[in-house]
């Protein structure tokens, strides 16, 4: 694990997508839970259901940037799906 601009990367994450400020990403351990994506800019984190998609949590998000990466979320929905069953089958 390293610290990078105020939020701890782990390398074996795979980063899906980079959107603006915006990294997307899913832990390895993921697997178990329904399609969803975690999203990260500096020290804050959420993550996005893709069924919807809604917002399942969030750390240090502002309400009004949630609604920013829930649009993001929408727009690139089935190629996070799409990476989604290819790391971890659908």
């Amino acid at each position: 694990m390293r610290h990078v601009g105020g939020v701890y990367s782990i390398p074996s994450v795979p980063t899906i997508a980079r959107l603006g400020p915006y990294r997307f990403f899913f832990f390895s351990g993921d697997r178990g839970e329904p399609r969803h994506v975690h999203v990260e800019r500096d020290d804050m984190l959420a993550k996005f259901w893709l069924a919807g998609p809604s917002l399942a949590e969030s750390r240090g998000f502002p309400a009004h940037e949630l609604g920013i990466i829930a649009r993001l979320v929408t727009k690139h929905r089935d190629k996070f799906a799409e990476a989604w069953d290819e790391r971890f089958g659908s």
